[in-house]
């Protein structure tokens, strides 16, 4: 994964996906700490990595919604033809290898502080943060990615990280439990 600035000496001819560019990671981070965080943050590494679960693969969170709201009358999230950015199965659930680059990328700008609070950190936006976040979900680019997430936070935003974790594993055994540690979430 590159920052775009570096990817000038690529050659055109070698396709480019935006799960190959720092940025998109950023960009969907930021958004995720806007609209799924409360007041722009998100309690918890596990937490994070759920909501961004729901957020990356579309069939698992309207299988998980109907699971925990069956009454409820929702309309699909906009349906993506392949999620396009990966997830492997890890400890606690989905996890994407990347978030470390990323978080530090965004800390690194002042976009976001990270800071440990008992046995976990808390992820929040700067002002500086929230300011692109606002920026970025105004985008036409965004519009799915900012639907989807404002429908992850309303199912899932006041769910904890162990809660998410426990649902995730309770739900799709098959499909997130039973691979091996490292192996890409496949739907």
């Amino acid at each position: 994964m590159k920052s775009l600035a570096r990817l000038g000496t690529r050659p055109a001819s070698l396709p480019l996906t935006a799960d190959d560019v720092l940025e998109f990671h950023a960009a969907r981070l930021l958004l995720l700490m806007h609209i799924c965080g409360t007041a722009g943050r998100i309690d918890g590494l596990t937490k994070m990595a759920k909501l961004d679960f729901f957020t990356r693969y579309p069939d698992f969170f309207e299988a998980a919604r109907a699971a925990v709201e069956p009454e409820a009358q929702t309309a699909p999230v906009d349906r993506v033809e392949a999620v396009e950015a990966s997830m492997v199965r890890h400890h606690y659930g989905p996890w994407d290898k990347r978030y470390y680059q990323v978080l530090a990328h965004l800390e690194a700008r002042r976009l976001i502080t990270v800071s440990k609070f008992k046995n976990s950190y808390q992820i929040a936006l700067s002002t500086e943060g929230a300011d692109k976040a606002k920026a970025l979900a105004k985008r036409p680019s965004f519009a799915a990615l900012v639907e989807r997430q404002k429908a992850v936070k309303k199912t899932f935003g006041s769910k904890s990280g162990t809660v998410l974790k426990t649902l995730i594993y309770k739900l799709f055994d098959e499909e997130v439990g039973k691979r091996t540690l490292g192996q890409v979430i496949i739907k």
